[in-house]
């Protein structure tokens, strides 16, 4: 048995791919209801999800008409730059060739098929799915398609060794109360013990992730502390455009962090952060985002306070020797949409000890 609890889902995980390679409009080929919840949260995003609402009689019919009038509904309205045809379990169990649906709309717009439906294992089907189609179309290079593929494949291995997908079943946890947390890491800095503070992130939920650093940087100024960040400005369009606008938001706050990795790289980036980890020896470690990539060996003897979004992340967390953990609780909502650094529970409970 792998586990027996809800895992991302890689129709979802098509969605947010094709937003990232910068795609307008997305058309979801299956019923209204599909991925209903992620769809309207992108379209905070700037992304457009449509649905071609497929019933019964294209349950039995086929829905390739109604796809090409969405299509043409969709160029019409909208005058995308580039589009996408997502799939869904209704349109690959009823064999549709979206590919030829998009041909015989007449469209102009560049659109890719993303053949995608949520009968796979891991939600990185879904993206994988997206960015061959894109890698076709010339949107990215195959190059850029074999280093997300790594990535992916790394990140992956993360979850099922030290993450929510480390065993069966993990009971979901809201963490740590915040505030003994925040007390405790004032405690450390008031003592004068050397820390680290890396926010290793996964794309745009550095947005709230940094927001920690900051917290850290403004209410012990003075502190003998080394900040980290994955702000390396490579990826998808978006993820470019995401590292450069949190760049110079710790900039403007006045935190100077070293650079180690893309936002995109979190799950391949731990042993690179062990590293440094060790090389610095620092007394404790502040660690916002992905923090169970890095391997625990790098973390012994060190006090760790972790910050997480994830409820299933706190038990592993705990058992692979992090000391403290809290969520942040509803933060990928809150990050789609935003161009600048927005406030973390955590950090605002950090500042009130100033």
């Amino acid at each position: 048995m792998e586990y027996i609890q809800p895992r991302p889902s890689s129709i979802v995980a098509g969605l947010y791919t094709v937003r990232d390679l910068g795609v307008e409009v997305a058309i979801l080929h299956g019923p209204s209801g599909c991925s209903f919840k992620h769809a309207r949260l992108l379209e905070e995003d700037g992304l457009r999800v449509l649905t071609t609402s497929l019933a019964d009689n294209e349950f039995i019919f086929g829905g390739q008409e109604i796809l090409e009038k969405v299509l043409k509904y969709a160029e019409e309205e909208f005058k995308p730059k580039r589009m996408a045809v997502v799939g869904t379990c209704v349109s690959m169990i009823i064999g549709e060739d979206m590919e030829a649906a998009i041909e015989d709309s007449g469209i102009k717009t560049p659109t890719i098929a993303v053949d995608i439906h949520a009968g796979f294992k891991e939600n990185i089907d879904g993206v994988i799915a997206a960015l061959v189609p894109a890698a076709r179309a010339g949107w990215i290079s195959e190059t850029e398609l074999d280093r997300q593929k790594e990535l992916l494949y790394a990140a992956n291995q993360v979850e099922r060794l030290r993450g929510a997908a480390y065993k069966p079943y993990v009971q979901p946890s809201r963490g740590d109360l915040k505030h003994l947390v925040a007390e405790r890491l004032i405690e450390c800095v008031n003592s004068g013990k050397k820390g680290i503070a890396i926010m290793n992130a996964k794309k745009e939920t550095a947005y709230m992730f940094a927001d920690a650093l900051i917290a850290l940087k403004q209410t012990c100024p003075d502190a003998d502390i080394k900040y980290i960040a994955n702000l390396e400005e490579r990826g998808l369009p978006k993820v470019r455009n995401d590292a450069k606008n949190i760049s110079d938001g710790l900039k403007e706050a006045g935190v100077e962090a070293e650079y180690i990795g893309a936002l995109d790289e979190y799950g391949a980036n731990g042993e690179k952060l062990g590293i440094k980890i060790s090389g610095y020896k620092p007394d404790f470690a502040l660690i916002a985002g992905v923090p169970h990539a890095i391997p625990p060996e790098y973390l012994e003897e060190i006090e760790v306070f972790s910050i997480t979004n994830g409820p299933r992340q706190v038990e592993p967390l705990h058992e692979f020797g992090h000391d403290h953990v809290v969520v942040e609780v509803d933060l990928h909502p809150k990050t789609l949409g935003v161009s600048s650094i927005i406030a973390s529970e955590f950090g605002d409970v950090l500042r009130s000890f100033r």
